[in-house]
């Protein structure tokens, strides 16, 4: 029922399986007895404790009020720093630091008096603040502080900036709920397959619960035996880390900010094209990383990616196997070649460009009422891409139809199993300790989901966003139907793969010409998705953690309710009393750069259209055929190893392979190497090496390095950047800005005022 993953250790999974077929009931008993002792994954079993006290509960008065109360502050501080360039993001695992002193405070200061209200009895102080409190805080948190604002807020912002509509309170906190909220009752749906299975193990979830228990019982030394001769607390450990991580990070993020990105060969020849494009680690290839360029700030090894102490090694190695073989291998060719008019643009940018090498000007091609003029259109240019942009839409096409025939060839059978009769799975301790609370019914979720549906199209309808109910519908089965594959490698390889484009090609093709239809299209069935996906990823640090299931199911709702009023809120505040919102030269830089990023997608794809940007003809036809590779690679790939079970492609991933590396541009290659390297020194070298030392530590590392680089991030925005206070003058800073690579203008052939290049005028 296991289809073969190179994250189970010695095949445990794969054995109980075939000692099932074999009907060797005493080799299933010894399997299902391990399972039943702990979990077979050794990354779960570093992290993760495997025993529960029944007697501790989460659901307190405590958890709830401040549970709710970093909701509120998270999201709405997140909704209006988003607001301003640069921005910024409070994280989860701030606001899991943070509450852990001040509920350690409560405990020692309010009054624990009880009282009762309709016969049930609680108190402001229910004793000692424990780890499902402070697990119920942190999921409520992460519901408002995973990827900054609500998505929805961003077809509010391209409306409201940058379009001039205004369809006031009831759209807004409308749509908004419906976006944010179908997600969970998909997550209820379909938790047997991305929440229950041992295999789903959610690496995302591993430095938060090894935090968990560092912050409430890991604060006595260590056996030497266990940690390969340390002794220092898990706890003194993270301190330690944080507190120099948070120091350190003052130098690249502003004292010597050249260490981000120390492209020293950049700096010996700063006007050197060729080598500003080769070694460059700014719109760069980066050859030669970590020799030729490296980093010494975990922002730009973490920033774009994540942190490379979760990711399994195998997926470190399948996305690197990609970045070879489509970043440094393809793209180069491309580049050099000349193919996509790559002389006149930038090797790696996420800007669109005229053909005369400026910026794409939309206005120049746009009714009044904000539809294509196609006499302008044919007067002005077609959009051109940088080449890793360019090939990011084809690596998006292979990657989501990989997903598809990967997860129906690698886990079709066992999807289809666990379908039919869930409760044969083998369960593991963590599932067995949870057997203990009432779960949640599944008519909750449906509930849920139904009346999220029923906001959903009364917005649709009722609201002039150019979608009919049967594209609404659309949106929502692409959501529904992409879930579980989508999940499913996210949960096993810490890789996410959004339906971001997808969404885009199918709108703009199924409903051409109408950029609010593809703005509610897009943000409906990506966003729905991903909300669920971290739905599920939250119910799973929940289980691991051994809160209550109904319990967390209450706190995701209502903090979702919550924050959706607090960030529409916000919003439509900062429209009404922040004076030039969203435009260029706003004086406290809120020009609204994420909104202006979704209203000229929404101009590209809603407006210009697939057809023109990938149709028969155009610049980019060609990028259509990687939609039959994406397709085909996992099919062969699955044939080779189910005939030669042994050999090394059997560790070949492909959805990883063609979306791992995903966020080039605005990422470079420097980013993913550097991640790279991180990753197998710690989840391949010293996992290997010093186990017990990594089982007692690498997790713990990964959060106080995260938290650290966050707290010092936010300490230098609010103190610094708010301040308009310059970082010092020298070489070290200054040498960031004198390369062609750094300014994004290295370019090989550069046009004279009012020449032009790309296919004759009109053709396009």
């Amino acid at each position: 029922m296991h289809a073969w993953d190179p994250n189970v250790p010695n095949d445990k999974l794969n054995v109980l399986d075939a000692a099932v077929e074999k009907h060797d009931t005493d080799a299933e008993e010894a399997l299902d007895q391990e399972l039943e002792e702990n979990s077979p994954y050794p990354e779960v079993v570093a992290a993760v404790s495997n025993t529960d006290d029944t007697t501790i509960e989460g659901g307190t008065f405590r958890a709830w009020f401040l549970g709710l109360l970093f909701v509120t502050l998270g999201s709405g501080l997140n909704m209006l720093f988003s607001l301003r360039q640069p921005s910024i993001s409070i994280g989860a695992l701030v606001a899991q630091l943070c509450v852990y002193p001040i509920g350690v405070l409560w405990a020692k200061v309010v009054p624990s008096k009880e009282f009762s209200v309709f016969g049930k009895k609680f108190s402001f102080n229910p004793g000692p603040f424990n780890k499902k409190e402070h697990t119920l805080i942190v999921v409520m948190a992460n519901v408002t502080f995973n990827g900054g604002s609500a998505y929805s807020t961003l077809t509010i912002e391209a409306q409201r900036g940058f379009y001039g509509l205004d369809w006031g309170f009831g759209f807004a906190i409308l749509f908004t709920l419906a976006t944010q909220m179908t997600g969970l009752g998909l997550a209820g749906l379909f938790r047997n397959f991305l929440v229950y299975p041992s295999s789903m193990i959610w690496p995302s979830t591993l430095p938060n619960c090894a935090l968990f228990n560092t912050l409430h019982d890991g604060k006595t030394a260590m056996d030497p035996a266990d940690t390969n001769g340390w002794r220092i607390s898990r706890f003194k450990f993270f301190t330690y880390v944080l507190v120099g991580g948070f120091f350190w990070y003052w130098f690249p993020g502003f004292i010597w900010q050249g260490l981000s990105v120390f492209a020293w060969v950049t700096w010996i020849k700063p006007n050197n094209v060729i080598v500003n494009q080769i070694f460059g680690g700014t719109s760069g290839f980066s050859y030669g990383a970590p020799f030729t360029i490296f980093t010494l700030d975990w922002t730009t090894i973490n920033g774009y990616i994540g942190s490379p102490l979760v990711v399994p090694w195998h997926a470190i190695a399948n996305t690197m196997i990609g970045l070879v073989i489509f970043t440094w291998v393809l793209a180069t060719g491309i580049n050099y070649s000349g193919k996509w008019y790559s002389d006149y643009l930038p090797v790696s940018d996420s800007n669109s460009y005229d053909n005369m090498g400026h910026r794409y000007n939309v206005t120049r091609i746009l009714k009044p009422d904000w539809t294509l003029d196609p006499v302008k259109y044919k007067t002005y240019s077609p959009i051109f891409l940088s080449t890793t942009f360019a090939l990011q839409y084809g690596l998006s096409f292979a990657s989501i139809v990989a997903v598809v025939t990967h997860t129906a060839a690698f886990h079709g059978k066992e999807i289809w199993q666990r379908f039919r009769n869930v409760r044969a799975e083998p369960k593991d301790i963590h599932m067995k300790l949870m057997q203990s609370y009432p779960e949640v019914p599944q008519w909750w979720f449906i509930t849920m989901f139904v009346i999220m549906l029923a906001i959903g199209l009364a917005t649709v309808l009722h609201y002039p966003l150019q979608l009919p109910w049967w594209a609404f519908f659309v949106s929502i089965l692409m959501a529904a139907f992409f879930m579980v594959p989508i999940g499913m490698i996210q949960a096993i390889t810490n890789i996410p793969i959004g339906l971001n484009v997808i969404t885009e090609f199918v709108v703009a093709y199924m409903l051409p010409g109408r950029p609010m239809a593809m703005m509610a299209f897009k943000t409906l069935g990506y966003i729905t998705m991903a909300q669920g996906i971290t739905y599920a990823q939250d119910q799973k640090m929940a289980m691991y953690m051994k809160v209550k299931p109904r319990t967390i199911f209450w706190g995701q709702l209502w903090a979702s309710v919550l924050s959706s009023f607090v960030q529409v809120g916000v919003l439509l505040w900062a429209f009404t009393n922040i004076e030039g919102i969203c435009t260029k030269d706003q004086p406290n830089k809120f020009t609204c750069p994420n909104g202006r990023v979704f209203f000229n997608a929404s101009i590209v794809w809603g407006v210009i259209g697939p057809g023109r940007m990938f149709g028969p003809g155009s610049i980019y036809e060609s990028l259509q055929w990687f939609w039959m590779i994406g397709a085909l690679c996992p099919i062969i790939i699955w044939v080779v190893a189910r005939k030669f079970p042994r050999g090394p492609w059997r560790y070949l991933h492909f959805p990883i392979i063609f979306g791992g590396t995903g966020q080039i541009p605005p990422a470079v290659p420097m980013n993913y190497l550097m991640w790279g390297i991180i990753g197998y020194i710690f989840n391949k070298h010293i996992r290997s090496r010093a186990r017990g030392w990594w089982s007692n530590y690498n997790y713990i590392l990964s959060a106080a390095l995260d938290t650290g680089l966050a707290l010092c991030t936010i300490v230098i925005f609010c103190t610094l950047t708010m301040t308009k206070t310059e970082p010092p003058s020298w070489w070290g800073n200054n040498v960031v800005s004198t390369t062609l690579d750094s300014q994004g203008t290295a370019i090989r052939k550069v046009l004279p005022d009012g020449e032009k290049f790309g296919p004759p005028v009109g053709s396009w």
